[in-house]
């Protein structure tokens, strides 16, 4: 059985806009909702960057039976890891079984304007990855956490409201590392759609396995959970458009790696013609294809999918599919 969930993107909407989506998402049948979490958006003109914890609370208030995570968070660097666990902890416990914690590397652009850092390689941002799961899972796990790492250090802390399960931890993964330590640590997987298929199947699909066979775990220990990037309106010319906020996404790592301003992220994205921009999207007027496009990933193995959506229009994106391409799929794949 996959679960289909809705990608609600704090870069380009207002806090009050996230959360009224989150409701009008689980009343269409959405079973999740994961929120980006950003310090600073990919474009300056008319971007967002909410606090998500403050976010996620509001909208489990506002819904009842979705899952409510974040896709993804890095709780190394303006977020240390106690503070991520202290935040998670109070969540879960308002909202037991719903919460998930998606977590990541990071990126230049969120984490050096905030601290005015050196940005470390990724050597090291993976090591701090790693480091702050271990302790934020300490925290959730122990009375008094004495915390001696390499990065991170604690003296006898302890976290007085946490849920009675734990909060589930996906790491998120664009390359062979954090793959392998998806699959040796994590609960979930996280990853995104859009990108040549040696990528999924030839990189970060092998290394979660690696991951899990060194750990002498199983699959099932696992949710694969991808965030597919799709356009899909009644009209192509405006789906095609509607790509176009999202053009940063289609940038080169060469061509992104460093830039630390929104400003100059908006005038790189903007230089970039429509169709490159819609390159990491699928894009269609027709729910079938947009299954049999999706359909590739499940057959990878993906049972998670999280549906982004480009469109200014959010709640009319819901609705279309809502009623046209979400039946399609748990019809599909009803007995996987």
């Amino acid at each position: 059985m996959i679960t289909l969930g809705y990608k609600a993107s704090a870069e380009q909407f207002t806090p009050r806009d996230l959360v009224e989506f989150a409701v009008h998402a689980e009343a269409a049948g959405f079973d999740s909702v994961m929120i980006s979490d950003h310090f600073q958006p990919w474009s300056h003109s008319n971007g967002h960057a909410p606090f998500s914890f403050a976010v996620l609370a509001a909208m489990g208030e506002r819904t009842s039976r979705m899952r409510l995570g974040t896709s993804v968070l890095t709780p190394t660097f303006r977020h240390h890891p106690a503070m991520v666990a202290q935040a998670l902890g109070t969540l879960g416990a308002m909202y037991p079984g719903r919460i998930i914690l998606g977590v990541g590397t990071g990126e230049s652009l969120n984490e050096v304007p905030a601290t005015g850092m050196h940005w470390p390689p990724f050597k090291e941002r993976l090591g701090r990855l790693a480091e702050a799961i271990e302790l934020i899972r300490r925290l959730w796990r122990e009375e008094r956490v004495d915390f001696a790492g390499e990065y991170y250090h604690t003296e006898r802390a302890t976290i007085y409201d946490r849920p009675e399960t734990e909060v589930p931890i996906y790491i998120a993964a664009a390359g062979a590392a954090a793959a392998r330590l998806a699959g040796r640590v994590g609960d979930g997987f996280i990853c995104t759609s859009g990108k040549a298929p040696a990528l999924y199947r030839e990189t970060l699909l092998p290394n979660v396995a690696a991951g899990l066979q060194q750990a002498q775990r199983t699959r099932e220990r696992l949710e694969y959970l991808i965030e597919m990037k799709v356009s899909f309106d009644t009209d192509r010319a405006r789906a095609l458009e509607d790509t176009r906020h999202w053009a940063a996404l289609a940038l080169s790592p060469e061509e992104k790696t460093g830039v630390e301003d929104p400003l100059e992220m908006e005038r790189l994205a903007a230089a970039l013609p429509t169709a490159r921009a819609a390159s990491r999207w699928i894009v269609s007027t027709d729910p079938e294809e947009q299954v049999e496009k999706i359909a590739g990933y499940v057959e990878l193995g993906f049972t998670h999918l999280v549906f982004h959506a480009p469109g200014i229009d959010q709640k009319r994106f819901i609705d279309l599919y809502g009623t046209q391409v979400l039946p399609r799929l748990r019809k599909r794949f009803a007995d996987d």
